[in-house]
C-alpha cells in the first residue's frame, strides 16, 4: 500500500528536495525517496504514527525521518499526506487536515 498526498504535501516535499538540491543535487534525490518511503511505510502500518499533538484528532498522525514530520490523515483506505515540514518548525495555522 502506498500513501496518497495532497497537492499541498507535493509542493512541500518538491520545496524540501529543492532546498537540498542548492548544495548536494543527489542527496536531495535521495531524500525525496526516503520521506516518500517512510510515508508509504506508514500506510502500511496506519495507527502506528503518533497523534499530532497540535492537532488533537486520532485521525491525523505523524511520523518523523530525520527532522522531518509527516503529517498525516488516516482514512478507510490508507492515508494521506497533509504536509511535510521540518520538526521545529510549527503546524501553519492554515493547515486543513481534511484537505484531499
Amino acid at each position: 500500500m502506498t500513501a496518497s498526498w495532497t497537492k499541498r504535501a507535493e509542493l512541500e516535499l518538491q520545496e524540501i528536495i529543492d532546498r537540498i538540491a542548492d548544495d548536494n543535487p543527489i542527496a536531495a534525490y535521495e531524500w525525496g525517496e526516503r520521506l516518500v518511503r517512510r510515508a508509504d511505510a506508514a500506510a502500511r502500518m496506519k495507527l502506528s504514527g503518533r497523534v499530532v499533538p497540535e492537532l488533537g484528532r486520532e485521525d491525523v498522525r505523524e511520523v518523523f525521518l530525520g527532522a522531518y514530520r509527516i503529517m498525516y490523515r488516516v482514512t478507510g483506505a490508507g492515508i494521506v499526506v497533509i504536509t511535510v515540514l521540518e520538526g521545529h518548525m510549527q503546524v501553519r495555522p492554515d493547515l486543513d487536515p481534511d484537505a484531499r
